[in-house]
C-alpha cells in the first residue's frame, strides 16, 4: 500500500520525555468514524465473533472498578498514578493530519487511519462505551500504560475489533503533518493472548522530530471482548517495546473481568516482583 499523508494523530504516553503532554488536547474531528471501511477480520476474530459468552451479569460501575488490574498484575516496575492524571494523557506526536493523496483508496483509507490516531488520543479505540467504564494508568520511566474496562451493551465491540483487524493492511505506513513537521506512522498487527471471546493487537510507531530532535514513539495495543464488555490496554513511549506488559495485563485483566461478570471475586493479584 502506498503511504499516506498526515492527519491529526493522537496517542498516549511519551510526552513525558518530550515535555509535550497535552492536558485536554484538541483532536481532529474530520477523519474518524465517517469514513467508509471494509475491515478484514482475522482468524481469531472470526472464531470469536458472535460467540455466546459464559458470563451473563451486567457490568456495574463497582464491578468495572473491581475488574481493573493493579501494579502487581503487570511485570517490571510500573507505578499506578491518580485517575485524573491518566485521564489527561495525550501526546503531541499524535496530533497531525493524514495525507489523503498517500492512499490507494484515499478517502476511506485515510479516514480509517485518522480514526486510529484520534481514537488513540481520545482513549476510545472501541468507540465510546454505551455503559459503565473505568480506567487506571501506570508509569515506568518515560513509558505509560493505560488500562480500561467498559461495557458496550448497546453497541457492538465486535465491529470495532474487526475494524482494528483491518488497520495493518489499510494503514501499514502513512505520513502525518502538524502543519510544520512531518512524521511517519507504521501499523502492524500483534498477537495478544488467546483470552476472551475475541481479541486484536496492534503496534503503532510514530517517527518524527520533537523540538528539533528525531524521536520514535512506540505504542502496543490489545483489545479483548468478553461478551458485550471489553478491556483495552495501551502502553508505550519513547523507550519503546512494552508488548510483554500489554500481554500480561490483557491476560490477567480478562480473567478479572470474567470473574466479576460471573459473580466471583477476582483472585489476588500475583506478585510479579
Amino acid at each position: 500500500m502506498t503511504r499516506r499523508p498526515p492527519r491529526p494523530t493522537r496517542v498516549l504516553s511519551c510526552a513525558l520525555a518530550a515535555g509535550t503532554l497535552l492536558a485536554g488536547a484538541a483532536c481532529s474531528d474530520d477523519g474518524g468514524a465517517d469514513g467508509a471501511r471494509v475491515p478484514v477480520a482475522t482468524a481469531s476474530q472470526v472464531a470469536g465473533e458472535r460467540q455466546t459468552p459464559s458470563p451473563t451479569a451486567t457490568l456495574t460501575e463497582s464491578g468495572a472498578r473491581t475488574a481493573l488490574i493493579t501494579e502487581a498484575d503487570i511485570e517490571d516496575d510500573w507505578t499506578q498514578v491518580k485517575e485524573t492524571e491518566a485521564q489527561n494523557w495525550h501526546d503531541s506526536l499524535l496530533i497531525g493530519r493524514v495525507d489523503v493523496s498517500d492512499f490507494l483508496t484515499a478517502k476511506a483509507q485515510a479516514a480509517d487511519c485518522q480514526r486510529l490516531l484520534d481514537s488513540l488520543f481520545d482513549d476510545d479505540l472501541l468507540g465510546r462505551p454505551s455503559g459503565v467504564s473505568a480506567l487506571r494508568g501506570f508509569t515506568q520511566g518515560d513509558s505509560r500504560l493505560l488500562y480500561q474496562v467498559a461495557s458496550y451493551d448497546r453497541t457492538d465491540p465486535q465491529e470495532s475489533l474487526q475494524w482494528l483487524a483491518g488497520l495493518p493492511q489499510e494503514c501499514d505506513q502513512f505520513t502525518v503533518t502538524d502543519g510544520r513537521e512531518q512524521r511517519t506512522v507504521q501499523v502492524v498487527d500483534t498477537s495478544p493472548p488467546a483470552v476472551g471471546d475475541a481479541r486484536e493487537g496492534l503496534r503503532v510507531t510514530v517517527r518524527g522530530p520533537i523540538g528539533g530532535t528525531e524521536a520514535t514513539l512506540t505504542l502496543d495495543v490489545a483489545a479483548v471482548r468478553v461478551g458485550n464488555d471489553a478491556i483495552t490496554v495501551t502502553a508505550g513511549g519513547l523507550d519503546g517495546d512494552e508488548q510483554d506488559s500489554v500481554e500480561q495485563a490483557a491476560r490477567l485483566g480478562t480473567q478479572r473481568l470474567a470473574d466479576v461478570l460471573a459473580g466471583r471475586t477476582p483472585a489476588a493479584s500475583p506478585d510479579s516482583g
